[in-house]
C-alpha cells in the first residue's frame, strides 16, 4: 500500500485515546504508519438489555453461550471467497465497503456455533468501530501488518487472530490461497475469559404488530472498479428475508441459502484515509461516528429511521421519524453499510 499526498484522516472515532493514522489490515496490505495509546474503556448502552440472547432477542438459550463475550470473525466476500461457512449461524453480520467496490463481512458470533467460520480475511479500521461497543469482544482475522497488530491490541477487543492463535486456523485444499484460510470457532474460545455483549437493538414484544410500510425488499450496492450488488427481498411462507449478490442466490458453505430476520440499512459516508493497496485502489474507512439515515426491513415491512453514534464506544441508537426506537423481529440481523444514495426499496 502506498501513502498518497492527501493528509491522513485521524480516525478519532476509534477510541478517544488513540490517535490513529489510517491504517488498512493484515498480510494483503503494506505497512501504514500508526501511533496509539490506549486506556481502559468501558461501552455505553443505549438500548434495553432482553431477557435472552442480546445480540438476537430470543429468550432462552444456553447459559455458557450467552454468558461467553461476542466473536467477530472478519470474513471475504470476494467472488473467490464464497460460499462462506457459519454466517447463517451468526447472530449479527456488518456488511461494510472495502476497495474497489467489494465489501467483507464483520461476522458476530454469540448465542449460537459454527463448526468452521471463513474464509477469514484481513482487518480494516471500520471493525474497530464496530468491535468497541461490543464489550471487548474477541476478534479473529488474519495479516502480519506490524502497525495494525498494535492498533488492534491497542482497542477495547481480544485478539485471537491467526498470528497469535494459529492452531485455531487451517488452509482448505480446493480454494485459491488467501481465500483458504478458515477457523475452528471452538479452538477460538478457547482459553478466552470476557464478558457478554450489550444488547444492540431494540426486539418487539411477544405478540406485539410490526410498524411500516409492506415492501418487497431492498437492492443495495457498492461499485467501483468492480461492482457488488446486493438484494434481500421478502420470504413470507418463511418469515425472512433472502439474500442475493449479484444476482445470484448467495448460498453458505452448506448450500443454505443466507437469511436474515432483520436487514438494517445504515446510510454512511467513507473517507479516504489516504492509502492505498496494491492495484493503487483507495482504502476506505467508514464514518460510523454521527449519524444518519436508516432503513428497517422487518416482517416484510420497512420503517424509516436515522441512526445515531455519539462516540466510538457508543452504542449505535436507531430511532424512527418520531424519535422511537426502532423495534426488530427477534432473531439474526444484517447491518448493511452502503453510502447515502446506494440503496433503493423494491
Amino acid at each position: 500500500m502506498t501513502r498518497t499526498s492527501r493528509p491522513l484522516h485521524v480516525a478519532a472515532a476509534l477510541l478517544a485515546t488513540i490517535a490513529l493514522t489510517a491504517a488498512c489490515g493484515g498480510g494483503d496490505k503494506k505497512k501504514a504508519a500508526t501511533k496509539a495509546t490506549t486506556t481502559t474503556v468501558t461501552p455505553t448502552t443505549a438500548v434495553a438489555t432482553p431477557a435472552g440472547a442480546p445480540l438476537t432477542g430470543v429468550g432462552g438459550g444456553d447459559a455458557a453461550r450467552l454468558g461467553r463475550p461476542a466473536l467477530i470473525v472478519k470474513i471475504d466476500n470476494a467472488p473467490n471467497g464464497r460460499p462462506q461457512a457459519g454466517l447463517n449461524q451468526a447472530d449479527v453480520v456488518f456488511e461494510e465497503g472495502v476497495e474497489g467496490g467489494i465489501t467483507r463481512f464483520a461476522v458476530v458470533f454469540h448465542s449460537q456455533d459454527a463448526d468452521e467460520v471463513g474464509p477469514v480475511r484481513s482487518a480494516r479500521t471500520t471493525d474497530i468501530l464496530i468491535a468497541s461497543a461490543l464489550n471487548k469482544p474477541l476478534f479473529a482475522w488474519s495479516g502480519s501488518n506490524a502497525d495494525f497488530v498494535k492498533l488492534v491490541r491497542a482497542a477495547p477487543l481480544t485478539d485471537v487472530g491467526v498470528d497469535v492463535k494459529g492452531g485455531a486456523y487451517t488452509r482448505k485444499s480446493g480454494r485459491p490461497n488467501p481465500y483458504n484460510l478458515f477457523a475452528s470457532m471452538a479452538k477460538l474460545y478457547e482459553g478466552t475469559q470476557g464478558s457478554a455483549p450489550p444488547a444492540l437493538f431494540t426486539y418487539r414484544a411477544d405478540g406485539e404488530a410490526s410498524a411500516g410500510d409492506p415492501t418487497g425488499g431492498v437492492h443495495l450496492q457498492w461499485k467501483d472498479k468492480v461492482q457488488t450488488l446486493v438484494d434481500w427481498k421478502w420470504d413470507a411462507a418463511g418469515g425472512a428475508w433472502t439474500r442475493t449478490e449479484n444476482g445470484t442466490p448467495h448460498v453458505d458453505a452448506a448450500g443454505t441459502q443466507v437469511t436474515a430476520k432483520n436487514v438494517l440499512v445504515q446510510f454512511t459516508t467513507y473517507h479516504d484515509t489516504g492509502y492505498r493497496d496494491r492495484s493503487n485502489t483507495l482504502v476506505p474507512e467508514a464514518d460510523l461516528v454521527g449519524e444518519g439515515d436508516a432503513w428497517l426491513l422487518a416482517d416484510g415491512k420497512v420503517v424509516k429511521g436515522r441512526w445515531k453514534k455519539a462516540d466510538a464506544n457508543a452504542v449505535t441508537t436507531f430511532v424512527d421519524g418520531a424519535g422511537a426506537p426502532l423495534k426488530l423481529t427477534p432473531g439474526q440481523t444484517w447491518v448493511e453499510l452502503p453510502k447515502p444514495g446506494d440503496g433503493k426499496l423494491l
